[in-house]
C-alpha cells in the first residue's frame, strides 16, 4: 500500500492538530466513499447526501485552502496560514495583528478580509458528453484544446446566477477522461474573528515547515456574511452572519494512537497516474526551475523590506506563500528522488508494454500510446527555459496589470462568445476584484526590482533563446552591460507609466483599445510585446494539452486492462474524502516519531528568538501547569499537533479532520517531507 504522512493541526486548548506520513492512499469523490470502514461509526450517507444535509455541506473552499463551518452563525475554522492574509491586510506598524494576534469580542469588531471568498459545494454531476460534443476527430490538437476551453466557458457562464450567488465550475477528471460540473454557493463577505499571534500560529516558521515533530498552533477563525435577505453580497456593514444549517461539532476528547480519522477538503493537484515522462519533467525540470525562482524572489523581497516595517507587513503574505511553495517543491524533488519513482514508473511501463505485446487486440488499441506520449514531451521540452520565465513573469505585478489591461482592451471589441474564455463577460468582475485586492500588497519600487531580476535572468540565457522584447532592450549586449541596459529600461518604464497608480490603472482597464493606445503609456506598449510571446506560449501549450488529453485517457484504459480495479481521479480542487488512523512512524532506521506532540515540546523548543519565541503567557501557563479541562490524561499534557495517515496535499490546508463520530478533532495544516510524493 502506498502510504503518506500528512500533518494535521490540533486546536490548542480545544482541538488537536495533526500530521501524517504514509497515508492510506485515496482522495475519493464523495460518491465514491468506501463502505464498511473500520472505525467509522456513522453511515456514509451521513457524510454525503446528494440532495444536501450531509456533513460535507459544512466543508468549504476558502482562499487557497479548506475550512469548515463550526456554528450555525457562519463561524469558520481554518488554518492560521490560510487566514494569514486577512490579518496582514488589516495590519499596520501600530496594530500588527500578524505579530500580536487578533480577537474580536463581538460581531462589530470582526475585520473585513478582502480577497477571501467561500465556496460551498451544492451538487455535482458528470457532463462529459456535453463537453465532448464540441470536439470532432478532424480537429487539430490546438483546435481541440480551444474547443474544450470555449465549451467549458459557455457552460460556466450559463451556470452563473448573480441573483442567487451561485456559479458552476467545470473540471476535468483523469486528464480529460471525463468532465464534471460542480455547482457552488459563493459568499463574498468574509471577516476575521480570531488569529493567534505568529508566535503560536507560525511557531517554528520555515525551519519546522513540512517537518515532524511540529508544535505549531496553525488555526484561525473567520465568519461568512450575507445580505439581510440571505443572499451573498459584497462587504457591507448591514450584512448578517450566514445561516450555516449544517456545521461540524468539535470534540473535546482529543485523540490517541490508533484512532480512526477522516478528512473532507479541497485538495489542489496530484499526478499519481502520469507516465515516467511527466515524473521526469517535474523532478528534473519544472520543480527545480520553480525552486530557483522562488528562492530568488524571496531573497529579493526580504532584502527590500528588512529595514522597513510597513513594507515588511505589506510583503509578508507574499513571502509566506512563496516560502511554503518553495518548501513544497523542495520536498517534492527530494521525495521523488528518494523514493525512486521515476525508475519505478519506467519498470511499470516496461511491464505494461510486455502485457500489451501478448494481447494483439490490446496492442492495436494501446500500443502506440506510450511512444506517442514520450515524443510529445520531447517536443514540449524545446525552449523550456524561455517558456518557464514567461510563465513566471506575471509574478511581476505591474507586468500582470499591463498584460491584462492590454489584452482586455482587444478582447472587449469581440462578441462575447468569440473572446478568449478568460475574458468573457462573466470573468471581468473577477479580474477587477483580483486587481483591487492585489493593490493592497503592491509596492512599485519593489516590483521594479523583481522585474529587473526576471529580465536579467532571461538575458543570461543563450542569445538564440532570447525573446523579441528582450532583444529590443539589450541587443547583443551581455553581462554587466546587459544588466545596466535592463535597469535603465525598467526605471524608465516605472517612471513614465500610470499603471503604478491604482485609480489610473482601473480607469485604463475600462478603456477600449483606441483610448488605451492614445495614452502612449510605455508599459502598455511593452505589454503588447509580452502578450505576443504569451500567445505563442499559449498555442504551444494548447498543442501539448490537445494531444495529451487524448493520449492519457487511453493510457489509463491500458492500465485498467492490465491491473483491473478502479481509479479515483487525481485531485483538482474539488471536494474529496480520505481516511486513516492516528499513527506514528519510522522516518529512518532506529528513529520513531510519536503521533502526538505536547505543550512541553513548545517550551523545549523555545529560544526567545523567532521562530521559536513562545508567548510569555503560554510559558507561564505551562510552568503553573494551569491546563484546566484541556489536559490529556494519556500523555499527561496539553496536546498540540498529531499525525494521521490520511491522504492530503496542497489545498487541504484547514480541512477538518474528524473522528469516527463525525466530530472535529483537528485541522489539517501540513504534510511531512517523507510524505511529499
Amino acid at each position: 500500500m502506498n502510504r503518506k504522512l500528512i500533518l494535521v493541526f490540533v486546536l490548542l486548548v480545544v482541538l488537536s492538530l495533526s500530521v501524517n506520513i504514509f497515508a492510506d492512499e485515496g482522495m475519493f469523490l464523495l460518491n465514491q466513499i468506501p463502505k464498511n470502514l473500520k472505525g467509522l461509526k456513522i453511515k456514509p450517507d451521513e457524510i454525503f447526501k446528494p440532495g444536501g444535509g450531509g456533513l460535507s455541506d459544512a466543508v468549504i473552499m476558502l482562499g487557497g485552502g479548506t475550512a469548515s463551518f463550526v456554528s450555525p452563525k457562519g463561524l469558520i475554522l481554518t488554518n492560521h496560514h490560510v487566514a494569514y492574509s486577512a490579518a496582514q491586510k488589516n495590519s499596520t506598524p501600530e496594530h500588527n495583528y500578524i505579530e500580536e494576534g487578533f480577537y474580536a469580542k463581538n460581531l462589530k469588531e470582526e475585520l473585513p478580509a478582502p480577497g477571501y471568498e467561500v465556496f460551498i459545494t451544492l451538487n455535482f454531476k458528470d457532463i462529459t458528453d456535453q463537453v465532448m460534443s464540441a470536439v470532432s476527430e478532424e480537429m487539430t490538437a490546438v483546435e481541440r484544446a480551444e474547443a474544450v476551453r470555449k465549451k467549458v466557458a459557455e457552460i460556466e457562464k450559463k451556470e452563473e446566477n448573480l441573483e442567487k450567488g451561485t456559479e458552476g465550475h467545470v473540471v476535468s477528471m483523469l486528464d480529460g477522461s471525463s468532465y464534471y460540473l460542480f455547482r457552488y454557493l459563493k459568499i463574498k463577505d468574509i471577516r476575521l474573528v480570531y488569529a493567534p499571534p505568529s508566535s503560536i500560529g507560525n511557531y517554528g516558521g520555515d525551519i519546522d515547515n513540512w517537518m515532524w515533530p511540529r508544535h505549531t498552533g496553525d488555526f484561525s477563525f473567520m465568519r461568512a456574511y450575507v445580505g439581510p435577505n440571505g443572499i451573498p453580497a459584497e462587504y457591507n456593514e448591514e450584512n448578517v452572519p450566514y445561516n450555516s444549517e449544517t456545521y461540524l461539532p468539535i470534540s473535546s476528547k482529543g485523540v490517541k494512537n490508533g484512532d480512526f480519522t477522516f478528512i473532507m477538503g479541497y485538495p489542489g493537484h496530484t499526478m499519481r497516474y502520469r507516465t515516467s515522462n511527466s515524473v521526469d519533467w517535474n523532478q528534473n525540470i519544472s520543480y527545480p526551475f520553480g525552486i530557483k525562482m522562488f528562492q530568488s524572489i524571496i531573497g529579493l523581497l526580504e532584502e527590500e523590506s528588512k529595514d522597513n516595517e510597513e513594507l515588511a507587513i505589506k510583503l509578508s503574505s507574499t513571502i509566506k506563500g512563496l516560502n511554503n511553495a518553495l518548501k513544497n517543491y523542495q520536498g517534492m524533488v527530494e521525495g521523488l528522488r528518494k523514493s525512486n519513482i521515476l525508475a519505478k514508473k519506467k519498470i511499470q511501463e516496461k511491464k505494461l508494454t510486455q502485457f500489451l505485446e501478448k494481447n494483439p487486440e490490446l496492442k492495436k488499441k494501446y500500443g502506440d500510446v506510450l511512444p506517442s506520449i514520450k515524443q510529445l514531451y520531447k517536443e514540449h521540452l524545446e525552449g523550456y527555459e524561455t517558456d518557464s520565465y514567461l510563465q513566471y513573469i506575471t509574478f511581476v505585478q505591474t507586468v500582470s496589470y499591463a498584460t491584462t489591461i492590454q489584452k482586455w482592451s482587444e478582447e472587449k471589441e469581440k462578441p462575447d462568445a468569440e473572446r478568449d474564455p478568460r475574458y468573457m463577460d462573466y470573468q471581468i468582475p473577477r479580474i477587477k476584484k483580483r486587481m483591487e485586492v492585489s493593490a493592497r500588497d503592491y509596492d512599485a519600487p519593489t516590483d521594479a526590482q523583481v522585474f529587473k531580476m526576471f529580465l536579467c535572468k532571461m538575458a543570461a540565457l543563450p542569445g538564440d533563446q532570447h525573446v523579441d522584447f528582450l532583444r529590443e532592450i539589450i541587443g547583443d549586449m551581455t553581462g554587466k552591460k546587459a544588466e545596466s541596459a535592463i535597469s535603465d529600461f525598467v526605471d524608465d518604464l516605472y517612471s513614465n507609466t500610470k499603471l503604478v497608480n491604482y485609480e489610473d490603472r482601473m480607469r485604463m482597464f475600462d478603456m477600449n483599445a483606441e483610448e488605451l493606445s492614445a495614452l502612449n503609456d510605455p508599459f502598455i506598449e511593452f505589454a503588447k510585446k509580452v502578450n505576443t510571446e504569451l500567445e505563442r506560449l499559449k498555442k504551444k501549450n494548447d498543442y501539448f494539452n490537445g494531444k495529451i488529453t487524448k493520449l492519457r485517457p487511453e493510457y489509463y484504459k491500458a492500465l485498467l486492462e492490465w491491473k483491473g480495479g478502479d481509479m479515483y481521479p487525481d485531485a483538482n480542487r474539488t471536494i474529496r474524502f480520505t481516511y486513516g488512523t492516528v499513527k506514528g512512524y519510522f522516518p529512518r532506521d532506529g528513529i520513531y516519531y510519536k503521533p502526538i506532540t505536547r505543550l512541553r515540546g513548545v517550551i523545549e523548543k523555545h529560544t526567545g528568538e523567532e521562530p521559536f519565541n513562545a508567548p510569555k503567557k503560554l510559558i507561564n501557563l505551562y510552568r503553573k501547569k494551569d491546563y484546566g479541562i484541556y489536559i490529556d490524561k494519556v500523555i499527561k499534557d496539553v496536546p498540540v499537533d498529531f499525525l494521521a495517515t490520511t491522504d492530503i496535499t496542497g489545498g487541504n490546508s484547514g480541512s477538518p479532520i474528524m473522528n469516527g463520530n463525525g466530530e472535529i478533532i483537528g485541522a489539517a495544516f501540513d504534510g511531512d517531507y517523507e510524505s511529499m510524493t
